[in-house]
């Protein structure tokens, strides 16, 4: 497995470059691009300049604006960013057609059997990254290595406009050395956890109990001993199927109240059922009995219930709101979202990155 030569490739802030390329008054300018405060938006992105600020994505767009009050707001143009993105993704094409994307600005590429640049992942990255600055004045970082986290890993090194590599004759020594808190997966909560208990690199958890790593941390304890050792078996997924469908509100203003959570709810129950028919008309309703409900609170924090239930219907929403207003603990709710997860085996379509 470690002959695998993988690219990931993450575009530096995407959306804001591409307002900057559109409009270069903004160059030098701190710039976000999100929603506006009175719709009680949040930053989708924003540049170098304005990160000096501390501002960063997700980010409510009023706490961004007191942190910068310079900032220059755009609002999203998704259309633009999809088309740039198709483009993209037609540079990488180029070189191999086994591509993940992630997101509209980032991807795995798999270039193990390319032949261009005398095979050398390196240089492909190189020429991946000169071909978007010459034909569409962007740019983008890449990390080049043998496994897909280590990859991904990379490609922040040396943001923005940069590229690193790890070669397998050194991968050992890199991951040993590699702070936990780099791992995908491990957010602010697990690398406490891992601190509390003197784990803070890989070569820390090549030094623990297997057992004990698989007990505390459970399914995900698997994932972090794997990586921790090097391993890193998932291959580029060139097409994935869809696997859950969301919709949420953001509220003009915080609620108190069930009730009013419940009118909101069986709203959005009907943008979900409506999306859901449109997409998998042929299926009943029956078939979706994995529900969940998620609340954000007025202080930014949030919870998910998830259930698996006889079915999807209103009525079995309004039974996980009940139990999940539990949580709410005399805060105030600012977003309310509904999900529903697909059954694998009713899973044909594939997941469209530009639908």
């Amino acid at each position: 497995m470690t002959q695998r030569k993988i690219i990931h490739i993450d575009m530096d802030c995407f959306y804001a470059a591409i307002e900057m390329r559109e409009n270069p008054s903004l160059v030098g300018k701190p710039v976000a691009v999100g929603g506006s405060v009175e719709g009680r938006g949040v930053l989708t992105t924003c540049n170098y300049e304005a990160r000096k600020f501390g501002l960063h994505s997700a980010m409510p767009t009023a706490q961004a604006l007191k942190r910068c009050p310079n900032l220059i707001l755009v609002p999203v143009n998704m259309p633009l960013y999809k088309s740039i993105s198709t483009q993209i993704h037609q540079i990488f094409r180029r070189y191999t057609d086994i591509i993940e994307p992630l997101s509209l600005d980032e991807a795995y590429l798999d270039v193990t059997d390319c032949q261009q640049c005398s095979g050398s992942a390196t240089w492909i990255a190189q020429e991946i990254r000169e071909a978007i600055w010459q034909e569409l004045h962007l740019t983008a970082s890449a990390g080049v290595a043998p496994l897909k986290f280590l990859a991904k890993i990379a490609s922040d090194q040396n943001k923005p406009n940069g590229q690193f590599v790890i070669a397998p004759e050194n991968m050992s020594a890199f991951i040993q050395d590699l702070p936990l808190k780099k791992i995908p997966g491990v957010g602010k909560v697990t690398n406490e956890k891992l601190a509390q208990l003197g784990l803070h690199t890989c070569r820390d958890i090549q030094n623990s109990d297997k057992a004990f790593i698989y007990q505390t941390f459970g399914k995900f304890g698997q994932r972090l001993w794997d990586f921790s050792h090097g391993i890193d078996n998932r291959q580029i997924e060139v097409s994935r199927p869809r696997k859950s469908l969301a919709v949420e509100n953001t509220l003009p203003s915080d609620i108190w109240h069930l009730t009013e959570a419940q009118a909101i709810v069986a709203e959005l129950f009907n943008k979900l059922v409506f999306r859901l028919q449109r997409n998998w008309g042929e299926h009943s309703l029956q078939d979706f009995k994995k529900l969940s409900i998620k609340l954000r609170f007025g202080d930014f924090t949030q919870t998910t219930l998830e259930r698996t239930t006889d079915g999807l219907s209103l009525e079995r929403f309004l039974e996980l709101l009940a139990q999940v207003w539990q949580r709410t603990a005399h805060r105030s709710v600012r977003l309310i979202g509904l999900s529903v997860h697909y059954p694998a085996e009713k899973v044909k379509k594939q997941l469209n990155l530009w639908e």
